[in-house]
């Protein structure tokens, strides 16, 4: 529905649609805010060798945050027009406010999470820097599959050089699931096809959990890509069936879009809106 939504002469629909797109939430938006500083203090420490103090990063996440709400309390025509530009959270978008259990949370992330990152295992062992080959970030923000591009955020990619192996690194702001492997399975399919490996016994994947403190490393098997295959391939021919010209990206008419009948996912959907609208 959001498809070209942030163009001048697209449809209504498209461009509500692309608007709310746009909402973030508490939880997202400092989850974006840890994600982009980690990868400043990366890029810093392998172009000048120098590690900020755990201090000065929580000042830098906590004027972000203030900033990110002040946005959301004060800038909502400003965020209406351009909301790639502005900020605007849904809790505050459609309840007018943050829950005091939320703001608590944020702050005990905000207390750990640099702190854990700085003891990480990653990073203690990108400061090792003979023994490690950091690569580009900007290398990994989409790829090919079966032709199809697909976006994708890799947090880290670097070679141990002691051990030979790939090492994929997804940073964690929030509490552990079951799901994560399984994402990082998709990353480590595309790094085997674009660095031509031989098997995925050379690269190891691991999650980085800023809230708790630990890490966790697998070995891919089998299992695991025959999966992230299966699940990818049903959810691109879902996807499909929603579109009325694939080419183009162009979805089927609003209609052809069922409404869940879950509606305790409709508190967090950032759409709800559409349903009253249209």
């Amino acid at each position: 529905m959001s498809h070209n939504g942030w163009l001048k002469d697209s449809n209504v629909l498209a461009k509500d649609a692309y608007r709310l797109k746009n909402l973030t939430n508490l939880e997202m938006f400092f989850g974006k805010i840890v994600h982009e500083l980690i990868e400043k203090i990366l890029k810093n420490f392998l172009e000048n060798d120098t590690v900020p103090n755990e201090d000065s990063l929580n000042k830098i996440i906590k004027n972000q945050l203030n900033q990110g709400f002040w946005e959301s309390m004060n800038s909502k025509l400003l965020w209406e027009m351009k909301p790639k530009h502005y900020t605007m959270f849904h809790e505050i978008y459609y309840e007018g406010k943050l829950m005091s259990e939320k703001i608590e949370e944020i702050k005990y992330r905000l207390n750990v999470c640099m702190k854990h990152f700085l003891a990480s295992h990653t990073f203690q062992e990108i400061q090792s820097r003979n023994k490690t080959e950091v690569f580009e970030f900007e290398q990994f923000r989409s790829m090919k599959w079966n032709g199809i591009k697909v976006f994708i955020v890799m947090d880290m990619v670097y070679r141990d050089l002691e051990n030979n192996k790939w090492i994929i690194v997804d940073w964690k702001t929030g509490k552990a699931s079951d799901e994560d492997r399984g994402q990082l399975a998709l990353y480590a399919k595309y790094l085997k096809d674009k660095f031509k490996l031989k098997d995925f016994s050379e690269i190891e994947v691991r999650n980085e959990y800023l809230l708790e403190g630990f890490h966790k490393t697998y070995k891919l098997t089998r299992h695991d890509i025959e999966n992230i295959n299966f699940v990818f391939e049903l959810s691109n021919e879902k996807m499909s069936l929603l579109l009325e010209d694939p080419i183009e990206n162009k979805p089927l008419d609003l209609e052809n879009f069922e409404k869940t009948i879950y509606e305790s996912k409709c508190m967090r959907c950032n759409f709800k809106e559409l349903c009253e609208m249209y």
